[in-house]
């Protein structure tokens, strides 16, 4: 039993007339007697009786009927469905991006998104960095943003652009009128960063180890928001990744070049290498390519 032949049963069944269901279909009537005769080959017996004069259900065409209708209404509203996804007009997608890039460049990338496809989720997850690749390789979401992996095994990463580290700092501090300013500089102040796992923190920690020994942490907190806040109350100093400039300085803290020794990591999109984007996921991808493909700021 197939599509077709239910499309033939019921056209029949509903205008008990070879005739009309045939134009109906635009089949010819010889089409249309061997498409039933075939559905009925296959159930395995009459599901209508035929005279010169008219059409009319068997007991078993009786049992099909409101059967085939709900199949084939089924079946249309399963493409009507699918269609609607691949088109765009409806659908689901998800993505996980570390907090400093979710909070500060994502809602523009997503406001074009919207703008193109307004009847699509858009399910964001601000996660860590190292929870961003745990959720790509899980599988529980589609596309992750974060800091370019060590090991890209199983990953295709497309890079937006190199970010550096920024100082951050009160902006009645001395340091804020400097044009730059060097790690020494910066770690004679009290220090607030982010507490661990934190892919910044471990960042940070890594590179200043060879030249400045361990980081002496004076305040951490789990959000970039508390720490740009701390640092505008006068509690210290920190250092971030140059996407959050805007965010720091909303909050009243100020943003100077740091250097001695230069920090800086590629940030890009993550998708799994054998994963076969949604259409609202490869959408979702080229806006994110098209809007986040810049300079550092």
């Amino acid at each position: 039993m197939n599509i077709k032949q239910l499309r033939a049963f019921l056209a029949v069944a509903q205008a008990l007339s070879f005739a009309q269901a045939g134009e109906r279909l635009h089949l010819s009537q010889p089409a249309l007697s061997l498409t039933i005769k075939a559905l009925e080959e296959d159930l395995g017996g009459p599901l209508l009786t035929r005279t010169t004069r008219s059409v009319a259900l068997t007991p078993e065409g009786e049992t099909l009927l409101p059967l085939a209708r709900q199949l084939l209404a089924d079946w249309d509203n399963a493409e009507e469905l699918l269609r609607q996804h691949f088109t765009l007009q409806t659908g689901k997608v998800s993505i996980a991006a570390m907090p400093s890039f979710a909070g500060n460049l994502l809602p523009a990338a997503l406001k074009t998104f919207r703008d193109r496809h307004p009847r699509v989720n858009v399910a964001v997850h601000d996660v860590i960095n190292e929870q961003v690749l745990e959720m790509v390789r899980h599988r529980r979401v589609e596309l992750g943003i974060g800091f370019e992996p060590e090991s890209t095994q199983s990953l295709v990463f497309t890079p937006f652009y190199l970010d550096r580290f920024v100082a951050v700092v009160a902006a009645d501090s001395p340091l804020a009128q400097r044009a730059h300013i060097t790690w020494k500089e910066l770690l004679k102040e009290d220090f607030v960063t982010l507490q661990r796992p934190s892919a910044v923190r471990l960042m940070l920690e890594q590179d200043l180890a060879a030249a400045h020994g361990k980081l002496s942490v004076a305040f951490e907190s789990h959000q970039l928001s508390t720490v740009g806040r701390m640092v505008a109350s006068g509690l210290g100093v920190s250092a971030v990744p140059s996407l959050c400039i805007a965010q720091m300085e909303e909050l009243g803290a100020r943003c100077v070049a740091l250097d001695e020794p230069r920090i800086e990591r590629r940030i890009g999109l993550m998708r799994l290498a054998d994963h076969k984007l949604s259409a609202a996921a490869q959408a979702l991808q080229d806006v994110l390519i098209q809007s986040c493909r810049q300079p550092a700021a």
